[in-house]
């Protein structure tokens, strides 16, 4: 999303808190984590068909109610723009998928499933310049990220927990949480350490929520 549409979504009137509430969507929850709860939403758009919205969320350079609705799931007004970016980027990963994906692992551990059998992750100089560029940023690097994204719908591997990405990247600046450097760690785990995890993703990913984080 570009900045023009950010100040327009901020630009909002604010219609109050009993109207807002009266707006959200149907799945919203107030309980549990915030990220879950937008998976579950996001998810639900693909499960029922609605290509109408997922479309609408694909489209950065508008403010479309699919946005402003995916920014209803945010904790604070001041997390809307991550919370509608990551509805961004789960459209794009499912753009022509008809089977909705919770997604696995950090970013860190999706990015290690980008290539080919030629080599993955760490041995996949796009990879590995990509996941350079993202850890170097000291400011949420969208356009990186929808590019990683993009090369792991283009490889057909799973992408990251939609979840655990709205969570990490609502940290991005807290240096105790470290999540650039946790992401650079998960991608240059060898697959040895990397744990059995990594052989079990399978089909819980679309089925169970139980993997996300």
């Amino acid at each position: 999303m570009s900045t023009e549409s950010v100040s327009k979504t901020r630009s909002l009137p604010d219609p109050g808190r009993k109207q807002e509430d009266a707006d959200r969507p149907s799945s919203y929850a107030p309980e549990g984590e915030p990220g879950e709860h937008l998976t579950s939403w996001l998810v639900s758009l693909v499960r029922n068909r609605e290509y109408g919205q997922l479309a609408d969320l694909r489209r950065p350079h508008l403010t479309t109610t699919a946005h402003i609705r995916a920014g209803w799931f945010s904790p604070t007004r001041d997390q809307r723009e991550i919370y509608e970016q990551v509805a961004f980027l789960f459209g794009v990963y499912h753009q022509g998928r008809p089977t909705p994906s919770y997604g696995f692992g950090t970013l860190g551990e999706a990015a290690r499933r980008i290539g080919s059998s030629a080599g993955r992750g760490p041995d996949d100089p796009g990879a590995a310049r990509l996941i350079d560029r993202i850890v170097a940023s000291r400011r949420i690097p969208w356009r990186h990220l929808q590019h990683a994204v993009a090369r792991l719908r283009a490889c057909d591997q799973r992408p990251p927990s939609w979840a655990r990405l709205a969570e990490d990247l609502s940290r991005w600046n807290d240096r105790k949480a470290r999540i650039a450097y946790e992401w650079a760690v998960d991608f240059h785990t060898p697959p040895s350490r990397a744990g059995r995890a990594g052989n079990g993703e399978a089909t819980a990913d679309t089925t169970t929520k139980g993997t996300n984080t």
